[in-house]
């Protein structure tokens, strides 16, 4: 699950509250600790908690008592289409009047 799918489960409007830490993904939505997906106005369930988890006052083994139900991936970037350029329209034009030039002498 990439970190735009996982914001889809944020725990509020009857979605599950889900959240990632060092790459594993734990459903949170049972715990009272976690109701409406915030938990104590500090995080919101549907991130990376990776970096604040560090500062936490609980232990992490307490975050990997939740059921875990995937894997963090990296988000796919777009592929980029390759797109003429001016320059290469230009280009290609000078070629083909070049080749066009050499054939009539």
């Amino acid at each position: 699950m990439t970190e735009t799918e996982l914001k889809n489960f944020h725990g509020k409007n009857g979605q599950p509250a889900y959240v990632a830490v060092s790459g594993v993904i734990y459903d949170v939505s049972a715990s009272p600790m976690w109701q409406d997906g915030n938990h104590v106005d500090q995080h919101q369930a549907g991130s990376d908690l990776t970096e604040a988890l560090k500062s936490a006052p609980h232990v992490r083994s307490l975050i990997e008592r939740f059921p875990v139900v995937g894997q963090l991936s990296k988000e796919e970037l777009p592929k980029k289409r390759k797109s003429c350029t001016t320059f290469g329209i230009f280009a290609a034009i000078a070629i083909v009047l070049i080749i066009g030039w050499l054939f009539l002498f």
